[in-house]
């Protein structure tokens, strides 16, 4: 999905006030800006259906909701723009390389040491979602990133037909084995949020809709379907 001029301008402005704060010093305007737009073109590429702009839209914003939740709010931001800065479905190191790639483009920006591992660090907990219970920034973070499993399941549904499409080169019994075991460890989690509000508000409709899609993966002709607000008119 490719932001709008006016959703790519808010982005970029966003970008650009956390990492000013989060900066040791005055920050590097130019690289500043050409790191915020290179965070942009990443999440715009067209093998994106999930991973993309209105994701990073969606995890910045919940975010901001679970400030309270933080220690160092800015931080976890940094990490939500970095945390699928590199998503190729063919790897399985997406995570280790978008934190190696923040660790470069932070120092570039003027960001010090320790906050760019730190950063790093929060990015690496998304490949798992199982921060320990002393850390509240990796339990906001890994709470944004889970929080599309809560949505209504209208919305629920776009989520899972954008992830198969992202997976489309994997053949449909291989993706349903993979699928199946993911959704299968999180539903045996004792709790999938790591915050007092995603526990409250997020986590009964998360199992529910994670137990539906469960079912569904014996099904594989709607799990490939195409969603309604998808499908060309007649």
């Amino acid at each position: 999905m490719s932001p709008t001029v006016a959703d790519e301008a808010d982005l970029l402005w966003r970008w650009t006030e956390t990492v000013t704060r989060a900066a040791d010093g005055p920050a590097a305007t130019e690289a500043v800006t050409a790191v915020g737009r290179d965070l942009l073109t990443r999440y715009s590429e067209p093998t994106r259906r999930y991973h993309d702009v209105r994701h990073l839209t969606d995890v910045l914003d919940r975010i901001d909701h679970l400030a309270e939740f933080t220690r160092e709010i800015d931080t976890v931001r940094l990490a939500a723009w970095f945390h699928d800065a590199i998503y190729d479905p063919h790897r399985g190191d997406n995570e280790e390389a978008s934190a190696q790639l923040a660790a470069g483009a932070l120092a570039r920006c003027g960001v010090d040491d320790p906050t760019a591992a730190e950063v790093s660090r929060l990015v690496l907990l998304t490949a798992g979602h199982a921060p320990d219970a002393g850390d509240p920034d990796g339990a906001v973070l890994c709470d944004a990133d889970l929080a599309v499993l809560s949505t209504a399941p209208e919305r629920y549904a776009v989520y899972v037909a954008d992830v198969r499409a992202e997976y489309a080169h994997v053949p449909d019994e291989a993706f349903r084995e993979g699928r199946t075991a993911i959704l299968s460890d999180l539903a045996a989690r004792d709790r999938l949020f790591g915050t007092d509000y995603g526990r409250a508000h997020w986590e009964k409709r998360a199992r529910h809709n994670l137990a539906a899609e469960l079912i569904l993966l014996t099904r594989p002709e709607d799990l490939v379907r195409e969603p309604e607000e998808n499908r060309p008119e007649d």
